[in-house]
């Protein structure tokens, strides 16, 4: 599906579903399932739920915790009766970025890594978001990440360079959907640091901007700008180092965003709802975090399950990922068969703040000790008490504080996409896996493929394997048009 050009003479280019490969099948009772989909009703409500990153095995780590360690039920995807595997390489790379990804999974359309709401030849290609407000539905977008990044930009914007912020805001500014949640735009300042207009962009096109969740009861009309309370976050933070309890989460957004579709587009609306820190716990190569990043987005998936439950016949939703980060796997040599995820729990923060306050001591003027770190890594993580350290495993964490401590960073450091870590960060948390029981490949993308799952009006039509650029167009054909 490719839609083009002006948008007053979008174009859809849509195959027919009984006739697609993804359909052919011997199976006749999934056709007999499909066709009663089919005649169940069009779909009014639509949730398209993205978990930035979130391949099978962070989907299954998370469920093998739930079950074993939080003797809790499995994650609400894991439930909904359709699956189905997508391909997910760009028009460049059989790994793909997040901008291309999101612009499949937005437009159908593939492109090149770092194009975003563009196919390969830069013609503009506009996204199943903007075809349904064209169609009468109310239109969220909400993620925890800003909201200028690649997944949400991909619903709104078209840019040849990902990066482009201010030309992002621009646009969403423009596209005059009812909601768009996230961290903060990034476009607020040029490259010269002074304030551009995106502001006075928003406000002119009839938006109001709220911080949290203060006075979002005092938007009583007009469209929403929801962002964090910390007006220089690039996210909402990681839950696991989440300690305000009234700080803003994305079941927070999720909900508000849920509210003013009801409120203002109650007849019928779309919400793309993106779990952005899943990718970024991945780069990171943290399980802990990934793991409970997964299980965050499944408490906003289960708002939009219970508006299902009231809705059957007229809602579907469908939740994937852009892509899988990290190789992430289940097992390692170091535990054989098994994996030990209750030791996730002695893990009080994120490898990104505690590479923070690892560089922190390191520019400090006091000299630290081997025992001054051994003591913090039992306290953040349970090392050496709940966690036990072999000799090997300390030989390597004491080589590692050599080179990042005394001999300040001699180590090679090790650079991601978003961050860069010392030796002795990144052998601390390859230990931490290793006791875990997971185990990554890279600390970016792969191209590995990714699950799909969904309920819900027409949701059959999502079995089988298919292409990232397939699911825009099966959601869009279950629309009501």
């Amino acid at each position: 599906m490719l839609i083009r050009n002006k948008f007053k003479s979008v174009r859809y280019s849509i195959p027919d579903m009984r006739k697609s490969s993804f359909l052919k099948s011997s199976v006749v009772a999934a056709a007999m399932c499909s066709a009663v989909a089919a005649m169940a009703g069009d779909a009014k409500y639509i949730f398209y739920f993205i978990g930035d990153g979130m391949g099978a095995g962070h989907a299954m780590a998370t469920e093998s915790y739930m079950r074993d360690i939080r003797k809790a039920d499995m994650p609400l995807m894991l439930t909904f009766p359709v699956t189905g595997l997508v391909s997910t390489y760009s028009a460049s790379s059989p790994v793909t970025d997040s901008a291309a990804a999101g612009t499949a999974l937005s437009t159908g359309s593939k492109t090149r890594n770092s194009m975003l709401g563009m196919a390969a030849d830069t013609t503009e290609v506009y996204s199943i978001a903007r075809a349904l407000k064209q169609d009468g539905y109310g239109i969220g977008i909400v993620t925890n990440v800003a909201p200028d990044d690649a997944t949400p930009g991909a619903f709104y914007a078209h840019v040849p360079e990902r990066h482009m912020y201010y030309e992002i805001g621009c646009q969403a500014a423009a596209s005059g959907y009812e909601f768009i949640a996230g961290s903060n735009w990034r476009g607020l300042r040029g490259k010269d640091g002074k304030p551009t207009d995106l502001p006075e962009r928003f406000a002119s096109a009839g938006y109001v901007t709220v911080r949290g969740t203060a006075g979002l009861d005092t938007v009583t009309s007009g469209k929403i700008v929801m962002l964090c309370t910390d007006s220089i976050a690039s996210d909402l933070g990681y839950t696991i180092d989440r300690k305000d309890p009234q700080a803003t989460t994305l079941v927070d957004m999720t909900r508000a965003c849920l509210a003013q579709m009801q409120r203002v587009s109650p007849d019928k609306f779309f919400m793309m709802v993106e779990g952005g820190n899943i990718d970024w716990a991945g780069h990171a190569n943290d399980a802990a975090t990934i793991i409970k990043e997964v299980a965050h987005f499944n408490d906003a998936l289960a708002l939009a399950y219970e508006f299902y439950e009231k809705h059957p016949d007229e809602t579907l939703i469908v939740v994937t990922a852009d892509h899988e980060t990290g190789g992430m796997g289940l097992g390692t040599t170091f535990t054989g068969y098994n994996m030990r995820l209750d030791l996730i729990d002695h893990q009080k923060k994120s490898k990104d703040i505690f590479n923070q306050e690892i560089e922190a001591m390191i520019k400090s003027r006091r000299i630290y000790t081997f025992d001054d770190i051994k003591e913090k890594l039992t306290e953040d993580f349970g090392m050496y008490t709940a966690i036990p350290v072999n000799e090997e495993q300390d030989g390597k964490l004491r080589e590692a504080f050599n080179q990042t401590f005394v001999d300040r960073n001699s180590g090679k450091r090790t650079v991601t996409y978003y961050k860069s870590y010392s030796p002795f960060v990144m052998e601390t948390f390859r230990i931490l896996g290793d006791h875990y029981g997971i185990g990554f490949t890279t600390g970016e993308h792969t191209g590995c493929f990714v699950p799909l799952y969904a309920v819900g009006v027409g949701a059959q039509s999502f079995t089988g394997f298919y292409d990232n650029t397939q699911v825009p167009v099966k959601i869009l054909n279950q629309a009501e048009r």
